[in-house]
């Protein structure tokens, strides 16, 4: 049983997911109006969860983050680097690899969404609140560097050194 924390988040990623998969619907070009929007939503995801959602839980436990905020910080790393160049279908791949796995980490009974839950207790409904209000994040121009490949192929090795 899920409660209005775990339904929001949830419902967030797979509007996202429905984005991501719109952004290569046709395999010659991928569709920037689409992946645009999912750019931006998964950056307010990430902010939600790395401005409200980890720090409350770490609050909570006085000080001690929850186990899975190591892994779920570097998966966020990987996927905010792969926002940086212009989208393209290998690219798309690489963030929907890393969201198969994070979104379980968050999803699953047991993960993310249900420790929050639990250790909000009472609050949870100004835990949500706080969630809802967290502003959209300025979005940059994609930049394509040549030292960008190898900044992203980084994190991807460090996320992957952390995965369970």
């Amino acid at each position: 049983m899920t409660g209005p924390l775990h339904d929001f988040l949830t419902q967030e990623h797979r509007r996202l997911d429905a984005l991501l998969g719109r952004s290569i619907a046709d395999p010659a070009t991928v569709d920037r109006e689409a992946y645009e929007q999912f750019r931006a939503g998964l950056l307010r995801h990430i902010a939600m969860e790395e401005k409200v959602l980890l720090p409350e839980a770490r609050r909570v436990r006085k000080g001690e983050p929850l186990p899975v905020a190591r892994q779920l910080r570097a998966d966020h790393a990987a996927l905010a680097s792969l926002m940086v160049p212009t989208p393209t279908h290998d690219i798309v791949e690489s963030i929907r690899g890393i969201l198969q796995t994070h979104n379980r980490l968050e999803e699953d009974e047991g993960g993310l969404y249900d420790q929050c839950e639990e250790l909000a207790g009472a609050e949870v409904g100004e835990l949500l609140a706080r969630l809802r209000a967290v502003p959209e994040v300025p979005v940059a121009a994609h930049f394509d560097g040549p030292r960008i490949p190898e900044h992203i192929a980084k994190l991807l090795r460090a996320r992957a050194t952390r995965e369970p």
